[in-house]
């Protein structure tokens, strides 16, 4: 399935890499990005995300600016950036997007202790990665 797939009313989830593409735009996959996250904004789509994905898109957009910054490695920054808070300080990109995020028209789910034992089950029931099982988790209809 692709974006294109979808029609006026779907719900989608929106995981990190598309507001990745989006907010450090990618030339092969941030216009696709940009525009479905756009559909949800005039409502033709109904968005979902979670709080852990916007902490994982926030972390990227960190690493991303401090290598664009400074030109410091893409293997090992997230290491240099915890034992660098001054130039922790400096970066802007991630909160700027968090503000975006936060009042646009997307749904923002909570991870709560129930969901992150539902999703930890699912990694191992079937051999998800942890952020993906949550999601799984946290996208289930509740009883």
């Amino acid at each position: 399935m692709t974006f294109a797939d979808l029609v006026p009313g779907d719900a989608v989830f929106i995981d990190a890499n598309t507001f990745t593409h989006h907010f450090e735009p990618n030339p092969r996959w941030g216009p696709a990005c940009t525009q479905l996250l756009q559909q949800i904004e005039n409502q033709q789509f109904i968005g979902y995300t979670s709080t852990h994905v916007i902490g994982e898109v926030c972390h990227r957009l960190m690493t991303m600016e401090a290598h664009a910054l400074w030109g410091w490695q893409l293997a090992g920054i997230g290491n240099r950036l915890r034992t660098s808070p001054t130039e922790v300080r400096k970066l802007s990109r991630f909160r700027a997007a968090v503000e975006e995020l936060l009042q646009s028209n997307l749904h923002i789910l909570t991870v709560t202790p129930a969901s992150l034992l539902a999703g930890v089950a699912l990694s191992q029931q079937v051999g998800l990665l942890t952020n993906d099982a949550l999601i799984a988790a946290i996208m289930q209809p509740t009883a």
